[in-house]
């Protein structure tokens, strides 16, 4: 089974799109946090949707 792209949907062709940093996409992404950084004490996201998969993986 292919391995599914966390950007698109899509199966992964490898481009490494995912793994370049938001703030600077010459730098491969470190985990740094600064894209997510907030001047707010807490942050939230709204979900829309939950959606199960009833495959099992293989």
């Amino acid at each position: 089974m292919a391995k599914r792209c966390v950007l698109y949907d899509r199966d992964c062709i490898d481009c490494m799109e995912c793994e370049f940093c938001d703030l600077d996409p010459t730098k491969i992404c470190d985990n740094c946090g600064k894209c997510i950084e907030t001047d707010k004490e807490y942050n939230e996201i709204k979900i829309d949707a939950i959606v199960m998969d009833d495959k099992k993986d293989e």
